[in-house]
């Protein structure tokens, strides 16, 4: 937790509601998301027993297995969630878009992409689990119950992707807009996450933390009181109605919730992030279109490295991109030092290095501040208020820093109009950069070392795989 989101949260505790801790809304949210509220069954890892989802605030689906225990039930409302599921998810491969990309093949990429809405992170990690148990399964399961199970897991696992918005938990999502007054545990209750945003903890009878959870847990009282004899009693309608109780107030929290977040503007970054994704679900489209086998059990370790140096390229480009879009969250690196704003003293645009042809133009900045400026010399620079420029560290200390510019002038002798800040310009640099950053080099998998477990195997799915929490 940052210094910052430290001083939000003492301070939400003092004035008893929470605070913002972003200006601008660092997700991505569909005209038309898909919000999916799943419960389990007590004890289990991934027997489901209920789920409440749709498109429309007014027009809930759900879907009830009135014996978890029976298989074939579970089944039965894995093929009637696959009935509402897929046809969401393949709805947004009908109109695609030609991508040309520099030094390789065009390929087509969807206009727009699914968005499923879950409550928060264990909801996600139940889905995982789900498409684990579902995706190699094989006759006589409808061959919907796979099919879905494969997207179920690119879903869950491109949740993990930082700045991804396929799958978010709404309770993450929120958390990086306020900071509440109470711990991050209970910031998992999205009853309560809500209650400090909006009105602030009340004690009355509608205190939040009585409310049902919003899965995928529910609750032991309800377990203990109403679902187990609901279920005893053998009443299809009774266990129905039971679940709808634990479920109905979750979804209209997670409505609420979608609500507060579109109240926000977008930042700049969220429509290049979005792009990301909509290509992330096309390539995941065009996989299953061509018949490729499931998402093995494990990855093997070049995949996994590979897919390692993905993700942490990808959260260096969200950290900086939040940052710059934000100036809240570019506060907290000012306070470590990683970045530093205040006022131009003095500029020299006219500013070269080296001779003859090999002569560059590289205009100097002084700006003074008053942040802490933990940077070394020759450290790389951007700034928001010029996205496309580079700028170096030559030197810092005694509240002045000076920096040279590097790129994003112009290709003339002298700089561009408004390429170097003007004396007296509120100006912030920092060492977060977007820049492209290739992949590592990385052997073929056939060359996989063997301290590495060698070259894998040809995965081909088989009945063990299919052996997870359903059986």
């Amino acid at each position: 937790m940052s210094l910052l989101t430290s001083l939000a949260r003492l301070r939400a505790m003092d004035e008893g509601i929470a605070q913002p801790i972003a200006t601008v809304r660092h997700c991505h949210l569909a005209d038309r998301p898909m919000v999916f509220i799943p419960l389990k069954l007590s004890g289990e890892a991934a027997a489901p027993l209920a789920a409440m989802l749709g498109t429309d605030r007014d027009r809930p689906r759900l879907l009830v297995v009135t014996q978890p225990r029976n298989r074939d039930l579970r089944f039965a409302w894995a093929a009637e969630l696959a009935g509402v599921l897929l046809p969401y998810v393949e709805g947004f491969l009908r109109d695609t878009e030609t991508v040309e990309r520099r030094n390789a093949d065009p390929y087509e990429r969807a206009i727009d992409a699914p968005q499923i809405l879950v409550p928060n992170p264990a909801g996600v990690a139940f889905v995982r689990l789900l498409g684990r148990s579902m995706r190699f399964r094989r006759a006589p399961v409808p061959e919907s119950v796979p099919l879905l199970g494969r997207w179920l897991t690119y879903f869950a696992e491109r949740a993990a992707y930082p700045g991804s918005s396929l799958m978010p938990a709404m309770t993450e999502e929120l958390g990086r807009h306020w900071a509440s007054g109470q711990s991050g545990l209970e910031d998992a209750n999205l009853a309560a996450l809500l209650a400090w945003i909006t009105t602030g903890p009340s004690d009355d009878a509608e205190d939040p933390l009585i409310w049902p959870p919003a899965g995928p847990a529910t609750d032991p009282g309800f377990d203990a009181e109403v679902l187990a004899p609901a279920m005893d009693s053998g009443s299809a309608e009774r266990v129905t109605e039971a679940l709808r109780t634990q479920l109905e107030p979750g979804w209209r929290l997670m409505w609420q919730a979608i609500d507060l977040l579109a109240g926000l503007e977008a930042g700049a970054g969220v429509a290049s992030r979005w792009e990301q994704d909509r290509g992330s679900f096309s390539g995941m489209a065009a996989h299953i279109a061509e018949g490729a086998p499931p998402q093995p059990r494990r990855d093997g370790a070049v995949a996994a490295a590979a897919k390692l140096a993905r993700m942490e390229r990808a959260q260096a480009a969200y950290d900086a991109q939040r940052a710059y879009d934000d100036p809240l969250v570019m506060a907290e690196y000012r306070l470590t030092g990683e970045a530093f704003a205040g006022e131009v003293l003095d500029t020299d645009p006219d500013n070269t290095e080296g001779e003859g042809r090999s002569r560059k133009l590289r205009p100097l900045v002084v700006v003074k501040t008053d942040d802490p400026v933990r940077l070394a010399p020759g450290t790389s620079l951007g700034t928001p208020q010029r996205r496309a420029q580079g700028a170096e560290l030559v030197s810092a200390g005694e509240g002045l820093v000076t920096l040279k510019i590097t790129k994003g002038m112009g290709r003339g002798r002298t700089a561009a109009p408004g390429a170097v800040p003007e004396i007296g310009e509120r100006v912030c640099y920092t060492s977060l950069t977007d820049d492209f950053q290739g992949s590592p080099a990385l052997p073929d998998a056939e060359a996989t070392p063997w301290t590495h477990g060698g070259p894998p195997q040809e995965y081909v799915p088989d009945d063990e795989d299919a052996q997870e929490e359903w059986s």
